[in-house]
């Protein structure tokens, strides 16, 4: 990897997208639990299935009400949305680079993981590991690259590799105004038109469950669009100017979805077949949208990365 580029962006890398990240996910070396493992799977299979389309059966729950369609991104519309939150205390740390590769991460590795971090065959710990791990190593799509990022340094090593290693680049996250914990399902109003944010090229990064931070990373050549949601919850209280049922959303709606399962459980909640609409989603508040910066992001306050 360009060295130049590490060695100037380290600081500047953990810096900046811990402004984003730090009140979900702990800094350091140690070794976390994993929480709420076999829930947080099951949220994750579904977040993943829509992207790559490699879902064969769901049941629907509560962690599926983020997808909508294109028509629905229009001021004054009410949508049911589910928005996870992460409880910081209990959530795994990232490890830096050098350690973070100094330990597999492969599903043939799957027992020595096991006794490494300790826990026990057929442990819910164990199963979210071993999902994480299949998931990570599944064939992308048709148009699709993938990558599990084990360290900060190498989710920006492939973020810029998909979208230019001399562009500028920005990332956007989901914001859950005043409390980033929050669980829960209730109807959301967009409270303004809806902002879509210049984006020729995306890499969407999404949390996986594991003992240390791993995120999953993908780029995709179909089209793409990203916009940025002022949403207002039902429950909120209105004598609260600052409330956390209101959230700042990061949406991507994928324009092409013919390449997609047809058991994919977006279609299922949405009632459509692949390629007959787009299909649009909410991301959590602890995954990322990167985007390249463009000239009328300069003047807004995003969280940029530029490149030397």
């Amino acid at each position: 990897m360009h060295q130049k580029f590490m060695n100037c962006w380290s600081l500047a890398i953990y810096l900046l997208v811990l402004t984003i990240l730090g009140d979900r996910f702990g800094i350091g070396i140690g070794i976390a639990m994993l929480h709420n493992e076999h829930t947080q799977t099951h949220t994750h299979t579904h977040t993943h299935d829509h992207m790559q389309g490699h879902s064969s059966s769901h049941h629907m729950d509560q962690s599926t009400l983020v997808f909508f369609t294109l028509n629905d991104l229009k001021q004054g519309k009410v949508l049911p949305v589910y928005f996870r939150g992460n409880n910081p205390s209990n959530s795994p740390q990232f490890l830096p680079r050098e350690e973070a590769e100094s330990i597999p991460f492969s599903l043939s590795k799957l027992d020595f993981l096991l006794q490494y971090f300790g826990f026990s065959q057929g442990s819910s710990q164990a199963k979210a590991m071993e999902n994480t791990l299949r998931e990570c190593e599944v064939k992308p799509i048709k148009g699709e690259t993938k990558f599990c990022a084990t360290s900060l340094e190498s989710m920006l090593d492939f973020v810029h590799e998909m979208i230019g290693v001399k562009t500028q680049v920005q990332v956007l996250n989901t914001k859950n105004l005043e409390n980033s914990t929050i669980n829960i399902l209730q109807n959301y109003t967009i409270v303004d038109e809806p902002r879509e944010v210049p984006a020729p090229k995306m890499v969407a990064c999404h949390t996986m469950p594991y003992p240390f931070v791993i995120y999953y990373c993908h780029y995709q050549k179909s089209e793409s669009k990203v916009f940025q949601v002022s949403l207002q919850g039902e429950n909120r209280n209105k004598n609260n100017k600052n409330n956390k049922n209101d959230v700042e959303g990061v949406a991507v709606c994928h324009m092409d979805t013919s390449q997609w399962s047809e058991s994919h459980v977006s279609f299922q909640v949405l009632g459509i077949k692949p390629g007959s609409s787009p299909v649009c989603h909410f991301f959590p508040a602890d995954n990322l949208v990167w985007v390249p910066l463009s000239k009328i992001d300069l003047g807004v306050e995003n969280q940029l990365f530029t490149t030397i």
